[in-house]
């Protein structure tokens, strides 16, 4: 069976967007990942600010990792984000995982999002389907 770091790593490698929007793996333990992303110019939108779209996929890509870093594929089946403060160039966001629940099918997280003051930024809740699969 796979270690959580190696189950990471191979869905990192395959995960095109993620390394497109320049997300970085901090730290991997199983039911736990924490991400970073530095804001650039490519993340903001017309107000001048970080998309929502940015911290969505930063705590969807923690989501994902975290689910299958028990050793099985898992899939998200509903998620929301609540977006708090706005995010500005440069900011540094960080994406923690908190496990709420686990059984033996399925699994809630939550994904809160804090940037380089430690200001909660976004505050993600994911639940999903864990498969007998394998990685």
């Amino acid at each position: 069976m796979k270690t959580p770091k190696e189950i990471v790593d191979l869905m990192f490698l395959k995960d095109e967007f993620s390394s497109f929007l320049g997300i970085q793996i901090d730290e991997v333990k199983e039911g736990f990942v924490q991400l970073s992303l530095k804001i650039q110019q490519i993340h903001l939108n017309g107000f001048g600010i970080a998309h929502g779209g940015i911290c969505y996929s930063l705590a969807d890509t923690c989501l994902a990792f975290v689910a299958s870093s028990y050793g099985f594929h898992a899939v998200s089946v509903e998620t929301s984000i609540s977006h708090l403060i706005k995010v500005n160039m440069n900011d540094k966001l960080i994406a923690t995982s908190i496990l709420i629940h686990k059984g033996n099918s399925s699994a809630i997280f939550m994904i809160d999002i804090q940037n380089q003051d430690n200001l909660l930024v976004a505050h993600f809740k994911g639940s999903v389907r864990i498969s007998k699969e394998l990685w």
